[in-house]
């Protein structure tokens, strides 16, 4: 085979065939090549059978571009090569050996959904309200003790509370009612060929025999059942060459363990080791600067990625004023790259969580700049977003009956299709609205919760209504109960829409329900755009892993949010936060902008941020730095556009920028209520703002 393009790290990686090898392949390095090609090299070099190579990657997309690669090299006849994740490789043992795990041969896959749904119905079964035990949060807790080999009466060992015990009964009867229906779930597919090998050695040294070449992708995103499964493969002839960068492990909390990476030359004796460490994708100054943030990391293998690229300009680093500043900073640089006919498809902005794209897709759409947010939805068709919106909806007409059907029953509280079937037919008989017509069961105590929050929006700012909404309606709670990513990502995402209302308190003074829904209602839909493909991209770092772009912006990158709060004071969480940072980085090919903000508001709440630790730890000889200014404290601030001395009284006139002359007309803790002239009418509006002045 011809290896002349390769350099001479990629060719050794490549032409050593026997025994364990250690493949550290840095960002950028070429790693999918070197394994393709190490796959290809096998057949046409040492004539290995085809059907002796196992090799793993992590997603199916990447399991059929490698396939495709080393069909592009050979030819058809490879594609009997097993190259699969890890789930496919399970499914085909399960599928040959159905009947040691008492399943028929067309057994079914269920999915999380249907799984989540099972636990439903058994929670139903055995009287437990699901109000109180999360179903989701038991979903979670069965998968996770099946990715670390542990059955029922495993995880009964480790039972110290109610819940636990309530989790173990269900996984018991989970499993059975599994087998009643003669499927299998996701964690299944990893777990039961362990179980069949360990109790068929006759079977585990079929598989052994059969693939005695092992190639594992990704290797950093192992997890306990993954790396078990390939050990226990590889054992016997040790022909297993894996692939992977701990300093690009950021899986963490969904189970994986880059110390399968760190260990793997414990693991298996004599181990070859090549290093990857030239990168072809960025310039000097950005992958100089990567390097500085990582060697900061204890726990890793050290190597320094090096390029013969340009040394390209110096990253760019902007601390703004707040984020709305940052926001039209990252614009205002899209436009310029726009003049320079760089293709939108080249740009990328990343966030570390989805709650920060908000103000970005306000400021894109504002200037009618095309993008895609990938990983999640647009902020305002986020689910919970819109639920929100629907009880706010509900709260101003009670007639709308699309956002009392969104409503009714978010979060779950018993109310089902059939009884809203029953209030839209009497509402249509009575030409009158759903919720007129609601008169008792549980719709009533809906019913109840709706009238309450409209006397409540009469004395609270729009940003209490919403806090009162979330915590009165439940949808807090369940979130809070569900404890998991993706709960997490909602709270946070609820959480920011009090920096919605926030901010516009903030400019009008203004708590009417009327004109804040009009405000949001007008920002532009992104639908639009959803077919467009040279667009702006929007997402999360980790949603970014894999993926590289000409230009890369970086939002937020201070103390609490990247690296995140929950991760300050965990030592092995700020080394995972810092290599999801190093991995942010190493997507840029040409450009890299850093920004933060000296004044944010996030999740309702205006704080003073300091810089992210990893912009310090950048020599400055690689930035550009617009602003020199370092803010080292973080606080709560009040707002100073309102005195919260200011005493008014009844009959009082008053001027504002907007309305014009009003009178008060009413007077509560945090609220005036202010009659002002057609067609502005009473308008509730913030105490003390200093959009009002005295006449």
């Amino acid at each position: 085979m011809k290896l002349e393009n390769l350099n001479d790290k990629q060719i050794e990686a490549i032409e050593n065939t026997e025994g364990p090898m250690l493949i550290l392949a840095g960002a950028g390095s070429g790693k999918t090549r070197v394994l393709t090609t190490k796959i290809a090299y096998l057949i046409k070099e040492k004539n290995v059978d085809p059907y002796s190579i196992l090799a793993i990657t992590f997603t199916n997309k990447a399991a059929n571009e490698m396939k495709e690669r080393v069909v592009n090299i050979l030819g058809e006849d490879t594609r009997k090569i097993q190259i699969s994740t890890f789930h496919s490789f399970g499914l085909s043992i399960i599928k040959r050996y159905y009947k040691f795990f008492d399943l028929k041969s067309n057994f079914t896959i269920i999915d999380s959904d249907d799984s989540l749904s099972m636990i439903k119905k058994i929670l139903k079964d055995m009287n437990y309200d699901p109000k109180e035990i999360n179903p989701k949060t038991i979903r979670n807790t069965i998968s996770n003790s099946k990715n670390e080999l542990m059955l029922p009466k495993d995880l009964e060992k480790f039972i110290s509370n109610g819940n636990y015990e309530i989790t173990v009964k269900v996984y018991y009867e989970y499993q059975k009612r599994l087998k009643t229906n003669n499927s299998v779930d996701f964690d299944d597919l990893l777990m039961l060929p362990i179980i069949l090998f360990k109790q068929n050695p006759d079977i585990l040294d079929y598989y052994q025999e059969r693939y005695r070449y092992i190639l594992i992708d990704e290797y950093q995103d192992t997890n306990e059942v993954q790396y078990k499964l390939t050990k226990m493969l590889s054992k016997k002839y040790q022909n297993i060459c894996v692939v992977g960068d701990p300093d690009q492990s950021i899986y963490g909390f969904r189970g994986s363990n880059y110390k399968n990476i760190l260990n793997f030359e414990k693991d298996y004796k004599n181990v070859k080791v090549v290093l990857l460490e030239q990168n072809y994708r960025s310039t000097k100054n950005i992958l100089n600067a990567s390097n500085d943030i990582i060697k900061n990391n204890k726990n890793r293998k050290e190597k320094n990625l090096w390029t013969d690229n340009v040394e390209g300009e110096k990253i760019k680093y902007k601390r703004c004023e707040d984020e709305k500043d940052e926001a039209n900073y990252v614009v205002s640089s899209i436009k310029k790259l726009m003049k320079e006919k760089v293709n939108l498809s080249d740009i990328a902005v990343l966030y570390r969580t989805n709650a920060q794209s908000r103000n970005i897709e306000e400021a894109l759409l504002k200037n009618n700049i095309p993008y895609k947010v990938i990983g999640s939805f647009y902020f305002y068709n986020r689910k919970e977003i819109k639920d929100l919106i629907s009880y706010l909806k509900l709260i101003y007409n009670p007639s709308d009956d699309i956002s009392l059907e969104r409503v009714i029953n978010v979060p779950k509280r018993g109310i089902g299709l059939k009884t809203i079937q029953n209030i839209r037919t009497e509402a249509n008989v009575l030409d009158d609205s759903m919720f007129n017509v609601i008169s008792g069961g549980k719709e009533l105590e809906f019913k109840k919760l709706i009238l309450g929050f409209i006397d409540s929006s009469m004395e609270l700012s729009l940003t209490e209504l919403v806090e009162l909404i979330l915590d009165k309606t439940g949808i807090k709670k369940e979130l809070e109960l569900e404890d998991t990513i993706e709960s997490q990502s909602r709270l946070e995402n609820l959480e920011e829409f009090k920096s919605i209302t926030k901010s516009f308190e903030d400019r009008y003074g203004v708590v009417s329900l009327a004109e804040f829904l009009d405000e949001i209602s007008l920002v532009s839909d992104a639908e639009e755009y959803k077919n467009m493909t040279d667009v702006v991209t929007l997402m999360t770092v980790h949603s970014a892993k894999g993926l590289e772009f000409d230009n890369v912006f970086i939002i937020g990158l201070e103390e609490g949010i990247f690296p995140h709060s929950m991760c300050l004071n965990i030592p092995s969480e700020i080394e995972e936060e810092r290599r999801l940072c190093y991995v942010a980085f190493t997507r840029a090919r040409k450009k890299l902008t850093l920004l933060n903000s000296k004044r944010r508001l996030l999740y309702g709440q205006d704080n003073l941020n300091p810089q992210s630790r990893f912009i310090s730890e950048i020599s400055d000889e690689y930035l550009d730095k617009e602003d020199k200014t370092i803010f080292n404290y973080k606080k709560t601030i009040a707002h100073s556009n309102i005195n919260e001395d200011e005493e008014y009284t009844l009959g009082e006139h008053v001027m504002h920028e907007k309305y014009g002359e009003g009178v008060i007309i009413g007077i509560d803790s945090k609220v005036l209520t202010i009659a002002f002239s057609h067609p502005h009418g009473i308008v509730k509006m913030i105490k003390g703002h200093n959009s009002i002045k005295k006449c």
